[in-house]
């Protein structure tokens, strides 16, 4: 059997995901009520460190990138890229935040333009409501939730590959602890990162899942039925399932390309046929704010006025990008090999992170745009209707609505199943033994099948007799333990900075490699070491 079970990482995760749906289906208020509590209690005693934490991400991305560490190249001066730079970019935006790229840039913003937050004394609906809706979404989805991505994952590609550690979560603390210390407790750390990773794909799937049937409505009619979101669920889970097994090369890079290119066609049709001189002003306008208030906003707990809007919004989105870190940080470091880690910067975050910001002007300002034409239409949609039917009703006030709205459905499936799929990788990866920098990458094809059907299951199971909440609770969850894995691996970074020559693999022999990282942090190599 290619790549044996980890035992230890499978059956924990597995059973801690089966006990939860069962809570759940016996008694689903008390499992929400406990659910809402714990992340409630997380947000509101660790508000301050979510806050710094994410702020600290951005400030360490941009010291590594100005520091000689920026010049080391991941895997050693004679690595071979797996991927092009035009193939990595596409591959690495398709499968962090392009999903929620996709559907929350219009409606969130109408959230945020008519209930700003309370300390602000900004009045709902106004111009300058409309500047903070969009300074907003600059906030969320740009630069900051990119660097919390980017941190772990270039933590990991230069262990993994310069320091031949093991295809772990826990090896991202190998510098700090030594490789003995992360050994004894690898098991643990990977299955917490799992959990979070295994119930936030089961709810990004039964969301998706909802959204394609509510698109899907608009054709057929009818209602959202049980079995109409089994065959929902279902196509998505064949499709990724055969897209991850077939391996990086083939199903991950040809899925996202192609995911790039019609997201390009979208993009370029809403920018056309849509207001685009009140996009790209409010946009600009919107970004001189965003760029005015970036340290306060990110920085803001709501602590000084009592106002909870940061906890329901900035600081649970810095929560659900910690959760997703540990485990995204694999996918993303085993795909740069072969670059720089200025390079890494480029194209894990700058790029993606401009590519979001364009998006976001056009979308979210045509969002705004045609809310206001309407007198606040696209808001009763979002209030009676829910959040997956802005968008769709949004482009009903585009030309050739019939055709685009179908075009929609399709880029949205695509768009969940390359998300999909390269998560499934990293969860097959995890769960096996003898995952090796040298070794092939593309893991177990039967583990990818066998996750594939239980998030399917869980998930189909959750949005059509439960309720997708407990999900995405349970994924949230993951936030806390997440943002402290995120902040130990990034010390390594700090450590790196004074000490870049560890990293290179020409001058440290891979058998001496081996031997300086079982040092921790602040430890003294020994001559032979530092040759």
């Amino acid at each position: 059997m290619k790549y044996p079970l980890r035992p230890l990482v499978f059956w924990p995760t597995f059973l801690i995901l089966l006990a939860a749906v069962i809570a759940s289906y016996v008694d689903l208020n008390a499992f929400l009520a406990v659910s809402k509590q714990l992340n409630t209690m997380i947000l509101r005693n660790f508000s301050w460190l979510f806050s710094a934490g994410s702020f600290a991400m951005v400030v360490l991305t941009a010291i590594v990138y100005f520091s000689p560490l920026g010049k080391v190249r991941i895997g050693g001066e004679q690595a071979q890229p797996l991927l092009s730079k035009w193939r990595w970019f596409m591959v690495a935006l398709c499968t962090t935040l392009a999903v929620g790229v996709l559907f929350w840039t219009t409606a969130e913003p109408l959230y945020h333009l008519y209930s700003p937050p309370s300390s602000m004394a900004i009045e709902a609906g106004s111009a300058a409501a409309k500047t903070f809706a969009m300074s907003t979404m600059f906030l969320h989805w740009t630069i900051t939730p990119y660097a919390i991505y980017l941190v772990p994952s270039l933590v990991f590609a230069l262990v993994f590959y310069n320091l031949r550690a093991n295809f772990s979560i826990g090896s991202m603390l190998q510098p700090l602890l030594g490789a003995a210390r992360v050994k004894r407790y690898a098991g643990l750390i990977d299955t917490l990162a799992m959990f979070a990773l295994v119930a936030g794909m089961a709810s990004s799937l039964g969301t998706g899942a909802l959204t394609l049937a509510g698109g899907l409505s608009q054709y057929i009619g009818g209602d959202t039925t049980p079995l109409r979101l089994a065959i929902i669920i279902g196509v998505i889970v064949i499709t990724f399932v055969a897209s991850a097994a077939s391996g990086l090369q083939r199903g991950i890079v040809m899925l996202s390309s192609f995911n790039t290119w019609i997201m390009l066609a979208l993009g370029l049709f809403v920018l056309l046929c849509g207001p685009t001189l009140f996009m790209i002003s409010l946009g600009v306008e919107s970004l001189g704010v965003y760029l005015d208030t970036f340290f306060s906003r990110s920085l803001f707990t709501g602590a000084a006025s009592g106002d909870s809007w940061p906890q329901s919004w900035t600081i649970f989105y810095w929560s659900v990008w910690f959760a997703w870190a540990p485990v995204s940080a694999l996918f993303l470091g085993k795909i740069g090999r072969g670059y720089t880690v200025r390079e890494f910067i480029h194209i894990n975050m700058l790029y993606p992170a401009l590519f979001t910001a364009l998006w976001i002007c056009i979308f979210s300002g045509c969002s705004l745009y045609f809310d206001a034409l309407g007198d606040g239409s696209l808001n009763r949609v979002l209030n009676e209707q829910g959040v997956e039917h802005v968008l769709y009703q949004m482009f009903q006030q585009l030309p050739a609505s019939g055709l685009m709205v179908a075009f929609l459905l399709f880029i949205a499936f695509i768009s969940f199943v390359t998300a999909a799929d390269s998560s499934t990788d990293v969860i097959s990866n995890l769960c096996s033994k003898g995952v090796t920098a040298d070794s092939d990458l593309d893991g177990n094809p039967m583990l990818k099948v066998v996750w594939g059907v239980i998030i399917g299951t869980v998930s189909w199971v959750m949005v059509a007799f439960v309720g997708i909440d407990g999900v995405k609770m349970l994924s949230n969850l993951g936030g806390l333990p997440g943002m402290i894995l995120v902040l130990l691996a990034s010390t390594s970074l700090i450590y790196w900075l004074r000490n870049p020559a560890l990293l290179d693999v020409k001058t440290v022999p891979v058998s001496q490699a081996t031997r300086a990282r079982d040092l921790p942090v602040g430890a003294t190599p020994t001559p032979e070491l530092s040759r």
